[in-house]
């Protein structure tokens, strides 16, 4: 049993390398979706029905404030994905470590649930949160002239709600962002897994790299369950985070609970789930752009690395 686990341990992709596979696969995929999730974050921010559905949404924006504001809150996006993915991956494969049975070496579904919850709490509160308040702030702003928005850039919208809101504004829609990264990296992590396996016979460590296309595959289906069982996390996240303080000083959501109580009573059930479809359209596929690249990375070094190491 010890040689069974010293050889599983040796078999094992070392955590810096699982960083820096999604730190590339985080870049590629914000460039390709940054338009879908502006479209997400106008539509979830649409209290009054000004936009039809998603296509009506996209084509509004380009129409109003021209092509380029569909890649509005680029920099910080894509500055937060790369260094989400970096700790998502990172601290999941030394998660993934500490959960791994000490007899056999390997990893049991249980252990992959906690270690992708754990991870998506940690990117959570140290990355997620921040770079999603000041994405969102920019998003929302609408007009064809920038010296008219209240935010100037990514660096300008942080001084001003660390200013008038104080640090902890950066950390508006911490509980459901918690609940929303926590839930779906659990799922995501465990059915890539799952997927890796029972499609392609692919178990970490035995040297097989999948085709970009077969990672592409089991990174969209593991990525489709998340926006269906935290829906409702993400709307509140976005309404907490794009809510500033009137001249009063007051808001109008008071935090998680209180938000799902008055979108549920002023605007119904169905209003937790806005913005569902555009979340289908980027997260499976954002996945499916991502470990399509990271596996490619991985794999490579268990081609060059594990399977040469001498046992």
């Amino acid at each position: 049993m010890a040689a069974a686990a010293s050889t599983e341990s040796r078999n094992q992709i070392p955590p810096y390398m699982k960083a820096v596979s999604g730190s590339l696969g985080g870049v590629v995929e914000a460039c390709c979706l940054q338009p879908i999730d502006v479209i997400k974050t106008r539509l979830q921010l649409d209290r009054v029905g000004a936009y039809k559905g998603i296509s009506h949404c996209g084509s509004t924006v380009v129409r109003t404030e021209g092509v380029r504001a569909l890649w509005k809150g680029l920099t910080p996006f894509a500055t937060h994905l790369t260094l989400k993915y970096t700790l998502r991956m990172g601290s999941n494969a030394m998660f993934q470590t500490a959960f791994k049975d000490s007899e056999t070496g390997k990893v049991s579904n249980r252990g992959r649930l906690l270690s992708g919850f754990g991870a998506g709490v940690l990117e959570a509160l140290a990355i997620v949160t921040p770079f999603e308040v000041v994405k969102i702030r920019l998003q929302q702003q609408k007009g064809l002239s920038p010296e008219l928005f209240k935010y100037k850039g990514p660096i300008h919208c942080a001084r001003t709600i660390v200013r008038e809101e104080s640090i902890l504004g950066l950390w508006s829609g911490a509980a459901p962002t918690v609940m929303r990264n926590g839930t779906n990296q659990a799922v995501m992590f465990t059915a890539k897994n799952a997927f890796d396996v029972l499609l392609w016979n692919k178990h970490e460590g035995d040297g097989k790299v999948l085709q970009p296309w077969q990672s592409m595959i089991s990174g969209f289906l593991a990525g489709t369950a998340g926006p269906f069982c935290t829906g409702p996390f993400d709307v509140v996240k976005t309404r907490l985070m794009a809510q500033s303080r009137d001249s009063e000083g007051g808001i109008k959501y008071k935090g998680m609970v209180h938000a799902i109580r008055t979108i549920y009573a002023e605007e119904g059930l169905v209003a937790l789930w806005r913005g569902l479809l555009p979340r289908l359209m980027r997260i499976p596929p954002g996945q499916a752009i991502m470990w399509a690249v990271a596996d490619q990375v991985t794999g490579l070094y268990e081609m060059r690395y594990l399977q040469n190491a001498p046992l």
